[in-house]
């Protein structure tokens, strides 16, 4: 194994109505808070009303800024990250899935640090500080509750990109997962092909880690168990309960460590799809991964059969694919560009992007001829 440092400073409040012990942490911040949100969901479902109840009844003043998108956008962070100095808020409350939480974290750093949010995202700010941020998850898929990742798409250079800080971590995270009972169908199968993703971005990373190797394992077992039957109750508690905590697992270093690196190539890949045709995330993820998987047979063969065997007791790499995309089918996530509504007529935009965007991961460096072929994958007809 890699030498590494073992380290997640986020803490973590799991389980029902834990919304109600979220106001006498908060308080220890500050006493004005802007609360970020996206669109109406939070106030179907009771997050919002629950937070602001807290927060007032600790003697916290609130400003909103709500409207985070789905592939959440620079300008809105520059937006709120704006209105967080001129109020000079003492922290940031996210409620909400991975964009929202993802646009608080960047939004917390610029307030502190009054910098720019694209030249954080692309390394051209080093920040020292950020302002606390609390987060109540909504959405079980990206694992940003209890890990130091964003993502932000920037319209006018054709990007969308992550960035890594210690700074990103949430200092408290609150996850019900009551309310993820209301999402739907779909953004429930999107949010186990990430979860899935996630994992596997771990596994087909660089460096030997093989009690990370089990981590990974145990994880997607727990959605292919899990998932298909939560498909068919949406409304079953402890099925939702389950995903959720497997999300958070999937993405908060437990997966990673002894690893030189992850491999984040399909996730490079899948993001040119939602920055082109504004994808949900996970149907991206489920397009792109076996694609990846059938062009790396030579070159990543021998970690997808032992994928196989370890998951479905085989080491047949196209069997193997097989059964994920059968799985990913059975959630009822698009396994082709066209299951995702992207037509083959699009195939030269998006494979122009991606080659213009170097798009790639970690440890398989990728060849332009090797995205087309990708891409190619991704759109074959069955």
């Amino acid at each position: 194994m890699k030498n590494f440092i073992a380290y997640n400073p986020t803490k973590l409040y799991f389980g029902k109505n834990v919304v109600s012990e979220l106001g006498k942490p908060a308080s220890a911040y500050g006493n004005h808070a802007l609360l970020v949100f996206g669109g109406g969901s939070v106030l179907r479902n009771g997050s919002y009303a629950a937070v602001r109840m807290q927060l007032e009844q600790h003697g916290i003043r609130i400003t909103e800024y709500s409207g985070i998108k789905p592939n959440p956008r620079v300008e809105d962070v520059r937006k709120a990250a704006e209105i967080g100095r001129k109020q000079a808020v003492d922290m940031v409350v996210a409620v909400g899935g991975g964009s929202v939480i993802d646009s608080a974290k960047i939004i917390a750093i610029c307030i502190a640090e009054n910098c720019d949010s694209w030249e954080l995202m692309t390394g051209k700010y080093n920040p020292s500080r950020a302002l606390p941020l609390i987060a109540v998850l909504t959405l079980a898929a990206t694992g940003t509750e209890m890990n130091s990742a964003a993502v932000l798409q920037n319209r006018e250079t054709g990007q969308k990109i992550g960035f890594k800080h210690d700074l990103n971590y949430p200092a408290l995270s609150f996850l019900d997962p009551a309310y993820t009972l209301s999402v739907p169908a779909d953004h429930t199968a999107y949010g186990i092909v990430d979860l899935v993703a996630h994992a596997m971005e771990s596994w087909f990373g660089q460096g030997k880690a093989t009690l990370s190797d089990r981590f990974v394992i145990a994880v997607i077992e727990e959605a292919m168990d899990v998932g298909p039957a939560l498909m068919k109750q949406p409304d079953h508690y402890e099925l939702r309960e389950r995903i959720m905590w497997a999300a958070t697992n999937a993405l908060n270093n437990l997966t990673g460590y002894g690893r030189i690196s992850g491999e984040w190539g399909v996730h490079a890949l899948g993001h040119v799809l939602s920055f082109l045709y504004d994808t949900p995330h996970g149907a991206t993820l489920s397009v792109i991964y076996p694609a990846w998987m059938k062009a790396m047979r030579e070159r990543a063969g021998e970690r997808i059969r032992l994928l196989g065997s370890r998951l479905f007791g085989t080491r047949d790499m196209d069997g193997t694919i097989s059964r994920l995309e059968d799985f990913f089918r059975e959630l009822g996530s698009p396994v082709r560009c066209q299951d995702a509504g992207i037509e083959p007529a699009k195939r030269e935009e998006i494979l122009a992007l991606m080659n213009r965007n170097r798009s790639q991961g970690i440890h398989f460096r990728l060849t332009d001829a090797e995205r087309e072929e990708i891409l190619s994958h991704a759109f074959q007809t069955r």
